[in-house]
């Protein structure tokens, strides 16, 4: 007859899981908490995920997730318990697969409930990706159709105002009038060309990427754009760093396009750090990262503004067609990295980009 495993064998088990597993008393008091769970709900330490000692009601541990809370506050009186279900966390903004079970002892009364959960934010991300390409797909077909008619009349204005221009060089009220339309339709072809440039599915040129060099690269780009002036750029980016699977041009328009709004941000003053680091992911299925940081301590950005900053066509720049962080966040996606910001008006603010690095046997390397 098999030997029955002991307590500790149940305790191991349940923290060796790679999905997240908490489990309360029926009274509300935690009974365990694995290291995935807390993980993806950012909680604190447990060692071996038993809270030991003083109960921890389960309404005080997940008091940031009022969610989770309502959910084992009716968990004792549903009929039917949540399986598979889907939810996203407040104010995480993470996504979880979960399932619900109640705990009965061997004369099958009810004296606890356990939550059964996985991070499924990356496959949400990569769902939205994939609806992502499929519109702009559609958009840049129609799009591709729209500026073709549209640059061969703004090429001609802007040629035949510069002819006209030479005609009436002796006049000076005109001449101003002329530059203007040869700016303005100049300026219009620039905003067709970038929408051309956002709608069109991105094809990688993938190869084996030094971070450092993009940063090196992107630097004199984006001072060609902006003058810096007076403000500082502080860059710390080891080259030892691991290699990244990267288009090496299209990761320089990331790291430009950042540069350029942090350098007009601060109008010739202040300071750009741009600090590069490898990181380990919070997830034990995915390989290390390369973080990178990009920061001002510049006026910062309102959260109604934040909160709309990577869509496409929002500007708040009179001159912006609103694609500059749209672009970036598409880029970043095809990498299968993300980009979080974080800001506070009069605080600065920091581009965060996450990058996976490169994988043995990846590309044939």
């Amino acid at each position: 007859m098999a030997k029955t495993p002991d307590n500790r064998f149940f305790r191991d088990m349940v923290a060796s899981m790679s999905n997240g597993v908490l489990s309360i008393r029926r009274d509300g008091g935690v009974v365990l908490i694995n290291d995935a769970a807390r993980r993806i709900l950012g909680l604190p330490d447990m060692p071996g995920g038993w809270p030991g000692g003083d109960d921890v009601h389960y309404s005080e541990l997940l008091k940031d997730y009022q969610d989770l809370v309502r959910l084992f506050a009716s968990a004792f009186e549903m009929s039917t318990l949540p399986n598979r279900a889907e939810l996203r966390l407040k104010p995480s903004g993470r996504v979880i697969g979960y399932t619900v079970s109640l705990v009965r002892d061997d004369r099958g009364r009810v004296h606890g409930a356990s939550l059964f959960f996985k991070d499924l934010t990356l496959v949400e991300q990569a769902e939205e990706r994939e609806r992502l390409r499929d519109r702009l797909a559609a958009l840049g077909e129609m799009a591709a159709t729209i500026a073709h008619e549209v640059k061969n009349p703004l090429a001609s204005i802007e040629v035949m105002a510069g002819l006209l221009r030479r005609q009436v060089a002796d006049r000076g009220d005109l001449q101003g009038m002329l530059t203007d339309i040869i700016n303005e339709a100049k300026m219009a072809n620039a905003i067709v060309c970038e929408v051309l440039e956002f709608v069109r599915p991105i094809r990688l040129q993938v190869d084996r990427t030094e971070l450092f060099r993009v940063v090196e690269d992107a630097i004199p780009l984006a001072e060609r754009k902006v003058a810096r002036r007076d403000t500082l750029v502080d860059v710390i980016v080891p080259k030892g760093l691991p290699v990244i699977n990267g288009d090496h041009y299209q990761l320089c328009q990331v790291v430009t396009n950042l540069l350029i709004n942090a350098l007009e941000a601060l109008g010739g003053g202040g300071a750009i750090r741009i600090r590069a680091q490898a990181v380990k992911t919070d997830r034990n299925e995915l390989p290390p990262a390369v973080e990178l940081r990009i920061s001002d301590d510049g006026p910062g950005i309102p959260n109604d503004v934040k909160e709309r900053m990577f869509n496409p066509f929002f500007s708040t720049k009179p001159q912006g067609s609103g694609l500059g962080l749209a672009i970036v966040r598409k880029i970043v996606d095809a990498h299968d990295g993300r980009i979080d910001v974080t800001t506070a008006p009069g605080a600065g603010t920091t581009f965060t980009i996450v990058l996976p690095i490169a994988v043995p046997g990846q590309l044939g390397f």
